[in-house]
């Protein structure tokens, strides 16, 4: 009744959320939204390239022990890959939302001795908290461990402009794990030397013998 006063300053977007999305909801294997370009895990266990790796922050409560009266909310990441990419239709506007499998805090997580964030995708986080709102989404990678085990390296991304469709976003391109070498773009390229320093160089003299005169006309 609230919302159908005129003299109500609710806005639409308020408005049409109350109402609730469409019964209908689609469904995706793939889709770009914010920079970023993401597919299911059941699309990318059918590829050669990896996009359903995904990362947010989220304000959680932390205690030290469970006897623990003094908590305190502090911003924690959490890791996972997306199953399900859904789009509720609210009429006037849609919302895309990922379903996403997530890596448990306690155990799943940890940072090694060179300051790499591991994960164990195969330790399993609450099932009841899956959803997340497309655009709380980071994109991250997941690479194998090079000591072995069930641990996989989580690599960010940093941003690239990109063109797809009649949409520009800007996409984000995996880093390497050489994360301190400088960026081709950074390099001053008159301080680089274009010569190898480990091995006798032999010169050649420059042909001229060969070469035709052209007559002038």
């Amino acid at each position: 009744m609230e919302l159908a006063r005129p003299e109500n300053t609710v806005s639409q977007q308020i408005r049409w959320l109350a109402h609730e999305p469409k019964r209908e909801v689609l469904s995706y294997s793939g889709y770009g939204i914010g920079g970023y370009y993401y597919n299911t895990s059941d699309h990318d266990s059918r590829s050669t390239t990896q996009n359903s790796g995904v990362m947010v922050e989220a304000e959680s409560l932390h205690m030290s022990t469970a006897k623990d009266k003094n908590m305190i909310y502090a911003n924690m990441l959490y890791y996972g890959v997306i199953e399900d990419i859904w789009e509720l239709n609210y009429t006037q506007f849609k919302i895309p939302v990922f379903r996403c499998k997530w890596v448990d805090n306690k155990g799943g997580v940890k940072v090694d001795e060179n300051g790499f964030t591991l994960v164990d995708l195969n330790k399993e986080g609450d099932p009841n908290d899956q959803f997340i709102f497309a655009s709380q989404a980071k994109q991250v990678f997941y690479v194998n461990d090079p000591n072995g085990g069930r641990w996989s390296v989580v690599l960010t991304t940093k941003p690239k402009l990109y063109d797809r469709g009649d949409v520009c976003d800007n996409i984000e391109e995996t880093l390497s794990f050489s994360r301190g070498l400088p960026e081709s773009d950074d390099i001053d390229n008159k301080d680089v030397a274009y010569v190898r320093e480990d091995c006798e160089g032999i010169y050649v003299e420059e042909d001229t013998t060969s070469r035709k005169k052209r007559k002038r006309t």
